[in-house]
């Protein structure tokens, strides 16, 4: 599943700024229902990405019954904390 149509599936658009703040608890909790139901790993892996982005992600040991997909799942968050880093290690906000 890619992020395009998880964004378009639960915000009916591909532009998360275009998104009210409103909907996003609504939309969260759909994504969190279609993820307690999805047994494709890679489509849940993408559906928990976008919860962590949303800061509405399980914990890994709820979400992930495999350790690798829990690993994989690690990864994504040191990779997204990374590139929240600048330089000094700080963080930096790009609009």
């Amino acid at each position: 599943m890619d992020m395009e149509n998880l964004l378009l599936r639960y915000f009916g658009t591909t532009d998360l700024a275009e998104v009210k703040v409103d909907a996003i608890p609504a939309a969260t909790d759909r994504m969190l229902v279609d993820l307690g139901m999805e047994k494709d790993a890679g489509k849940r892996f993408g559906l928990w990405s976008l919860l962590y982005m949303l800061d509405a992600a399980p914990d890994l040991d709820v979400a992930f019954k495999d350790e690798a997909d829990r690993e994989a799942a690690r990864n994504f968050m040191d990779m997204i904390a990374a590139a929240g880093e600048g330089a000094n290690g700080s963080q930096e906000y790009t609009p």
